[in-house]
């Protein structure tokens, strides 16, 4: 028994997927991330309701200048009043293409859901889900989780409801 939840670990593992705790396991958690986007080949494709980590945005930014295709979407609301957001600073690069999302109208409180998805697709195999933001305080502060999963079945599905996304989005 032992031996095969062993074998089931190690299996896990070569397959890429991981689940971090943040934030005692924030620095592996941001390594991990970073290395999937600096070794994308094609594309990136990120849901975040909140981005605010600098290095992050960097990373992409560097994506980016190699020639992958980077599309966001991240909340209208969140990323046009935080003085703290990447939205702006990714948008002026070539290749980063930037869509801002309001969640569904709600008539009876008269307000506008949120964006609340994090989600990355890195060329059509990789998923990084969970429920941390791309900001400092889900890595330093905040109790989150990230799950890095290396599953094309997966990675196709969740590509298909980022379009939808993407096609209610308004460009940045």
């Amino acid at each position: 028994m032992k031996k095969l939840l062993l074998l089931s670990m190690v299996a896990i593992f070569l397959l890429g997927n991981e689940l971090y705790f943040l934030p005692f396991e924030a620095h592996k958690a941001q390594k991990k991330l970073l290395f999937w986007i600096d070794n994308a080949k094609n594309s990136i494709d990120i849901a975040i309701y909140s981005f605010t980590n600098k290095t992050i945005a960097k990373h992409l930014k560097n994506a980016a200048k190699r020639g992958v295709k980077i599309r966001i979407v991240a909340d209208y609301k969140q990323n046009l009043k935080s003085r703290y957001s990447q939205i702006g600073y990714l948008a002026k690069y070539k290749n980063i293409d930037i869509h801002l999302l309001q969640g569904k109208y709600v008539k009876r409180g008269e307000y506008y859901g949120k964006m609340h998805m994090k989600l990355a697709i890195i060329d059509y195999k990789r998923l990084i889900f969970g429920s941390a933001n791309w900001s400092y305080s889900a890595f330093r502060s905040n109790y989150e989780l990230l799950y890095f999963l290396e599953e094309y079945a997966k990675a196709k599905k969740a590509k298909k409801y980022f379009n939808l996304l993407y096609s209610l989005a308004s460009s940045y």
